[in-house]
């Protein structure tokens, strides 16, 4: 038997993705109605777990609110359903008469599915219902924080697919995990094609396994008020964005780029919707907690509120309070409060004018949140057409 915990995950990553494979070689062959039918059993079914696996995941990885999580659970499984239920994706799909071409839906094949601690599992989710909507199969290796939740939303889904016919072993999941079992699911030879979800090395990993990947990987995100912008609800929306699941979503904003005109009513708005604004001796206090000596996160901030941050720091604030917000001096390592932060804590930055905060916004996408997102609040068209020709971020 074995022991070695590294053996034993890599081990279950060959059997799964053998597995997998073989469930494969029946599950292509299933009709356009068959496919419907599993994967509306499985949203269905999941979906009424949608809470116990919110709890499951807080209670597992200690990050967030079980009321967002939740929410995020019922998106992938109701939204996303929705989203994808009608589309065809067996046999023929479309055919140009005049050109002569038909194009016929093929599945992918054996997919590794890689998710993340901060949303475990509606990340799962969402994945496993667009990969046998595709006639896929998976298998599911979850992060070592959050084995458990994702695991059990795995289950969940599987049992609704065997119910509605789906072959046995067409949903399949690690238990032991360690990073070797997972690069030995993502390097396997009967895996197809990979979906990443994690830090910046999972997402290098599944780039360099030489199979196909589409990775998600960290954002760095930046929010630009501009002068002509509703400020009201431009703050509103970045506050509520940014404390949503506690601000562990990749997409939640990172920092807001204050135009200068308005930088009174912004900061009016932000006492407004929650928000406490650091003193120097806070600030100092909080970026000495927020990175590591390493330069890196620290873990321990991650989906946490900002009253436990703020004792963690040193120093305590309202109970009312939902938001930090500091001014981090610059952008980069020196900077903590510059990287992503995967918490309820909001970087202030003041430009004068949106070229300006165009190139803040950039430099502050390029230092980890490249390619990512970011969000511009204005009225003036020509402002946010600019912004969205030439920012590096989808």
């Amino acid at each position: 038997m074995l022991e070695d915990k590294d053996l034993v995950s890599i081990q279950q990553a060959r059997t799964l993705v053998e597995n997998a494979h073989q469930a494969l070689l029946t599950f292509k062959n299933f009709s356009q109605q068959q496919v419907d039918q599993i994967v509306m059993n499985m949203a269905n079914k999941v979906e009424k777990h949608a809470r116990r696996l919110a709890e499951m995941a807080v209670e597992e990885t200690g990050y967030g609110k079980v009321e967002d999580k939740t929410i995020k659970n019922l998106f992938a499984a109701v939204d996303v359903y929705r989203y994808i239920k009608d589309i065809k994706t067996c046999d023929v799909i479309a055919e140009n008469k005049k050109k002569r071409v038909v194009d016929i839906a093929v599945p992918a094949g054996v997919i590794a599915v890689i998710t993340p601690t901060t949303n475990p599992t509606s990340t799962a989710i969402f994945k496993i219902l667009c990969a046998l909507k595709g006639r896929n199969t998976v298998v599911v290796s979850p992060h070592p924080n959050a084995v458990q939740c994702t695991c059990e939303a795995a289950r969940i889904m599987y049992e609704a697919a065997l119910q509605a016919g789906a072959p046995e072993d067409c949903i399949n999941w690690i238990e032991t995990v360690t990073l070797e079992g997972t690069t030995a699911l993502m390097k396997h030879r009967k895996t197809d094609l990979i979906l990443a979800t994690g830090g910046p090395g999972v997402v290098r990993a599944a780039y360099s396994s030489g199979k196909p990947a589409f990775g998600v990987g960290p954002g760095n995100v930046p929010a630009f008020v501009e002068r002509t912008a509703d400020v009201a609800k431009a703050v509103r929306d970045i506050v509520t964005g940014k404390t949503f699941d506690w601000g562990v979503l990749c997409s939640s904003e990172q920092a807001l780029v204050c135009d200068q005109p308005i930088k009174a009513q912004v900061l009016e708005e932000l006492s407004k919707n929650g928000a406490y604004f650091l003193n120097d001796e806070e600030l100092r206090k909080l970026n000495q907690l927020v990175q590591l000596p390493t330069k890196g996160l620290n873990p321990a901030i991650v989906g946490k509120s900002p009253q436990i941050i703020a004792e963690m720091a040193g120093f305590s604030i309202p109970a009312e309070i939902v938001c930090l917000v500091g001014r981090p001096g610059g952008v980069g390592k020196d900077y903590p409060l510059s990287m992503e932060k995967l918490s309820p804590i909001l970087a202030f930055y003041e430009e004068n004018g949106w070229e300006a905060a165009c190139q803040r916004c950039i430099e502050i996408l390029s230092f980890g949140g490249l390619g990512h997102t970011m969000s511009i609040h204005s009225n003036d068209q020509h402002v946010i057409m600019q912004f969205g020709l030439y920012k590096p971020a989808y």
